[in-house]
């Protein structure tokens, strides 16, 4: 049975992007630092040698994605291809984009359900500080894959900015590394 993954890289002081997130600057000032665990050995994007390694794996073994509207226009819907899968954007008012791959629904529960159905056997990844929130609000994230990095943003988009209640999470797998380190969550229920 697959599972719902929010994969998210943050700074210590839980910020998943930096100040001025905006279309044309998609992740805001300095974003790349959240994410340079994953950079290969050649400093490309790319499979991250060791441990870490595993995480890249089980990204590009997802079947299906889950991620709110502003996020996929700050990157123009992945060009209509994330890895090769069906890419399942919330938004109440669906844009014409063009891409076969991309669905739009309006809300968390049928979004996860389809795209659940997309991935078959395959995790479906979930992207997006808002649609993280609402999709635990609505209790349909399974795990939390978050890499957290040792810097200290100051300022920017928070992932869990605010919470409708406590949620409790199981502590799965923990990969540390001088770069981040990364630790794998299952909600509890």
């Amino acid at each position: 049975m697959s599972s719902s993954v929010l994969l998210m890289s943050m700074s210590a002081d839980g910020y998943i992007a930096g100040p001025d997130d905006r279309p044309g600057n998609p992740g805001g000032d300095d974003f790349m630092r959240l994410h340079e665990w994953y950079l290969n050995a050649d400093g490309e994007v790319g499979r991250p040698d060791g441990e870490p390694g595993e995480i890249w794996d089980e990204l590009n073994a997802t079947g299906a994605v889950v991620v709110g509207r502003r996020t996929a226009e700050q990157v123009d819907y992945y060009g209509g291809d994330h890895h090769g899968v069906p890419l399942f954007v919330l938004s109440h008012e669906p844009p014409s984009v063009g891409y076969d791959k991309v669905h739009f629904v309006s809300d968390i529960e049928t979004a996860m359900a389809q795209a659940k159905a997309a991935a078959g056997d395959n995790d479906v990844l979930v992207h997006g500080a808002i649609t993280a929130r609402t999709a635990l609000e609505a209790g349909v994230l399974d795990e939390l894959q978050l890499s957290q990095v040792p810097v200290l943003f100051g300022g920017g988009l928070r992932l869990f900015d605010v919470l409708p209640h406590r949620i409790e999470l199981e502590i799965v797998r923990v990969i540390d590394t001088p770069q981040a380190t990364h630790i794998r969550y299952r909600v509890r229920r």
